[in-house]
C-alpha cells in the first residue's frame, strides 16, 4: 500500500524524511523490510507527491471511514488518472477494471486529465484497450 504524505522539512533542516513516521510505527510494533514499514501484515511505503497530479489528488481526497477510522483516500478519477500518467501494465489494468465495474464519473475524469495533459496517453489507451477494432 502507498501511503501519500505532504512531508514537512525540519526547523535548520534541507531534508525531509519520514523517520519520525517510522519510528512512531516501529515502536507500535511495525517492521522494516526493504522500504516498506509492515503494518498489520500490510507492506507500507510512505511517499512525498511527486508532481501536479498527485498533489492534486490530495488537496481533494475524500474522508472515509476505515473499521471506525477516519481515512482521507484519493477518488477513484484521480487514481485513473494516476494509473494512466503511471502507464506500467499494472496500472493499465487498474485503470481497465476502473473502467469495466463503473467506478469512475467520465466528466471528472475528462476534466482531471485535461488539467494534466493526459489526454493523449488516454486516447492511446482508448485505442489500445477499449476499442472494437481488431
Amino acid at each position: 500500500m502507498d501511503i501519500f504524505v505532504a512531508f514537512h522539512c525540519e526547523p535548520e533542516s534541507l531534508l525531509v524524511s519520514p523517520q519520525p513516521i517510522l519510528d512512531y510505527l516501529k515502536a507500535r510494533g511495525g517492521t522494516m523490510e526493504g522500504e516498506y514499514i509492515v503494518i498489520g501484515g500490510w507492506p507500507v511505503q510512505f511517499l512525498p507527491p511527486t508532481g501536479s497530479l498527485i498533489e492534486e489528488a490530495l488537496a481533494q481526497a475524500v474522508e472515509v471511514d476505515v473499521e471506525g477510522t477516519p481515512a482521507r483516500v484519493f477518488t477513484a478519477e484521480h487514481l485513473a488518472a494516476i494509473a494512466l500518467q503511471t502507464g506500467r501494465a499494472k496500472d493499465k489494468a487498474r485503470l481497465l477494471q476502473f473502467i469495466e465495474t463503473g467506478a469512475l464519473d467520465s466528466e471528472r475524469f475528462q476534466a482531471i486529465i485535461a488539467h494534466h495533459d493526459l489526454v493523449d496517453a488516454w486516447k492511446k489507451f482508448e485505442r489500445q484497450f477499449l476499442s472494437d477494432a481488431p
